[in-house]
């Protein structure tokens, strides 16, 4: 990517126009409710492959171990 490109991106990611936009408080209690889906959701799933990731790393420390 071109540098003036680079940059005329960044420029505009970090001065953004006002929008002038509306945000009703559904809207906020729909980002609070999204952000909880992903957290539980991501915490279920660790909760689910526990076993296979302790597995995992502790083969790894294991292999270490007879290394040194």
């Amino acid at each position: 990517m071109k540098p003036e490109s680079l940059l005329l991106s960044l420029v505009l990611i970090v001065l953004p126009r006002s929008a002038y936009a509306y945000l009703d408080p559904g809207t906020g209690s729909y980002i609070l409710q999204l952000l909880l889906a992903g957290l539980l959701g991501a915490a279920f799933a660790l909760k689910i492959f526990w076993v296979k990731i302790k597995t995992f790393f502790a083969g790894l420390l294991a292999k270490r171990s007879k290394n040194e």
